[in-house]
């Protein structure tokens, strides 16, 4: 069963370098409270950021749940990464996120968010399930980037 990409797009008022910089060094400040594997409000979220690098969750009592690992490292331009928050990581699906730098200050940010037939017949499912969960932390996003 083939699903389509998630694809969104939107524009971000500050240059791309900061964009990067906010997604990759401080995923946690602005990653919604309570939105992890664990459902601790107080979870710590960190991206290593490097190829290869973990994207995971400590909790409060020193505990790493990994989320994902990063597939593609191009500062501050592009950045890919196997997404399994709640799944085995045979499951993962691919995020693709690209920064455009507009030339203005601004940067318009793409996200493709792919690989949902790994899923079989729970693909359209969790696509839905991700466009729920990415429209509700890009905003958070959004505002720190923007500050």
């Amino acid at each position: 069963m083939t699903v389509d990409p998630l694809r969104l797009s939107f524009t971000i008022d500050c240059p791309t370098e900061h964009a990067f910089e906010v997604w990759t060094t401080r995923l946690s400040s602005w990653w919604p409270k309570g939105h992890s594997a664990s459902g601790h409000p107080d979870t710590v979220v960190t991206l290593e950021p490097r190829l290869g690098g973990r994207i995971f969750e400590r909790t409060p009592d020193g505990t790493e749940i990994d989320w994902g690992e990063i597939t593609s490292w191009n500062p501050p331009h592009r950045l890919e990464y196997l997404w399994h928050i709640r799944r085995d990581r045979s499951d993962a699906t691919d995020v693709e996120l690209t920064f455009v730098d507009l030339g203005d200050g601004t940067t318009r940010l793409e996200i493709v968010h792919s690989g949902w037939e790994r899923l079989g017949a729970e693909g359209s499912r969790w696509r839905d399930a991700n466009t729920n969960g990415w429209n509700a932390m890009l905003p958070g996003f959004i505002a720190a980037a923007e500050l």
